[in-house]
């Protein structure tokens, strides 16, 4: 569990899953050579994965290239199945950081023999969140800022604008598959310029209008 501020208080994330959209960002499926998406491509992480603010992301001793992948958060307020885009955002609390830390050998493995993606997205802390929860009537989702620094490097820097399934239809598309509950979390896919962590880094994401999620990096001792 993830607490961070909401408006005055404190929201306890407590979601029943996490949901992340691959290849949303028409560069960055190009720098992973792969096609354009013709819907919305979901896979999950696990809960378990997630950590907050200043805290550290744990490179597993499994992996030997660990990716980092700066993604808007939708916060679900408000449980449905078969939601319309059309209601789809009053189904939305609100709106955070996220960090889909990735096993990127783990998952090009994975690629080659035909695997599920689960063990490359899904060790403990590959899932960063925060540093708050914006509320939903706050922001322009489809317009803001995107960015990822690591020791004070730029690696990704884009617009959300260019997100090629906007919220609505993410919502109306995992809706019609699965129940969304409240507290789920829904990562929208991240940009360009994706690129390996090492020991002792600290990456700072930032999206305009919600503020930097910072995390330090370490490796899994032996």
């Amino acid at each position: 569990m993830v607490s961070l501020p909401f408006q005055n208080e404190i929201y306890e994330l407590k979601p029943s899953k996490i949901l992340c959209l691959g290849k949303n960002y028409a560069k960055h499926a190009e720098e992973m050579k792969s096609e354009v998406p013709k819907e919305p491509i979901i896979f999950l992480k696990p809960p378990s994965s997630l950590i907050g603010p200043d805290e550290t992301i744990i490179l597993p001793n499994k992996s030997k290239k660990v990716h980092h992948e700066v993604e808007l958060a939708v916060i679900i307020g408000r449980g449905g199945k078969n939601i319309s885009r059309k209601e789809a955002m009053k189904y939305v609390l609100g709106y955070t950081i996220f960090l889909d830390i990735t096993a990127r050998d783990l998952q090009e493995e994975a690629r080659r023999k035909g695997m599920p993606w689960s063990i490359c997205k899904g060790f403990d802390t590959f899932a960063p969140i925060g540093p708050r929860i914006v509320p939903a009537n706050k922001v322009n989702p489809h317009n803001l800022e995107i960015g990822l620094k690591v020791n004070n490097e730029l690696r990704q820097k884009s617009n959300t604008s260019e997100m090629l399934f906007k919220i609505p239809e993410i919502i109306e598309y995992i809706s019609s598959i699965m129940t969304l509950e409240v507290g789920d979390i829904i990562a929208t896919g991240t940009p360009e310029g994706v690129g390996e962590l090492k020991d002792g880094d600290v990456v700072e994401a930032w999206i305009q209008d919600i503020g930097i999620l910072r995390e330090r990096v370490r490796k899994e001792k032996e």
